[in-house]
């Protein structure tokens, strides 16, 4: 047993952020996410039944954000057909950055669905959770201490 260790990080996603490197993407999917299909050039950890807010937060307690570029965190933007879904979790992602980023919103930026799709094909390892809410898909890259 480890201590200080939040329940929701599982030993794999433990083994896959400390085997990251700098500028390596972790993909963090919502339950509408296709997860499998994305990671099928990378590593896909399940985290069911966890929020994607609770993942980043436990997840940004030991993962340094890339300081070499702009916005080392990017949240899927909403297509036009759904410009007047509500999306309160991008509220609680920047929340969370702001906890332990000193930039704040400033490195947090938005990406159309299509690219982040295209982006994620790249990412070391998608996480799939089990947030329910809508367009709550995000990708961080990790930089150094």
């Amino acid at each position: 047993m480890l201590r200080g260790i939040p329940n929701c990080l599982s030993p794999e996603l433990l083994k896959v952020i400390a085997e990251m490197g700098h500028g390596d993407v972790l993909v963090i999917g919502d339950a509408f996410y296709p997860s499998a299909s994305s990671a099928r050039h990378s590593m896909l950890v399940r985290a069911d039944g966890v929020r994607a807010t609770e993942i980043l937060d436990a997840v940004l307690r030991f993962f340094p954000l890339d300081r070499s570029v702009e916005t080392p965190v990017l949240i899927m933007d909403k297509q036009d057909c759904d410009k007047e879904i509500p999306t309160p979790i991008w509220e609680e992602y920047r929340e969370v950055v702001r906890r332990y980023d000193d930039r704040g919103d400033g490195c947090v930026g938005m990406i159309d669905r299509f690219d982040f799709y295209k982006a994620a094909e790249k990412a070391y390892a998608v996480v799939a959770t089990g947030e329910t809410a809508l367009y709550g898909c995000m990708m961080i890259q990790k930089g150094t201490l």
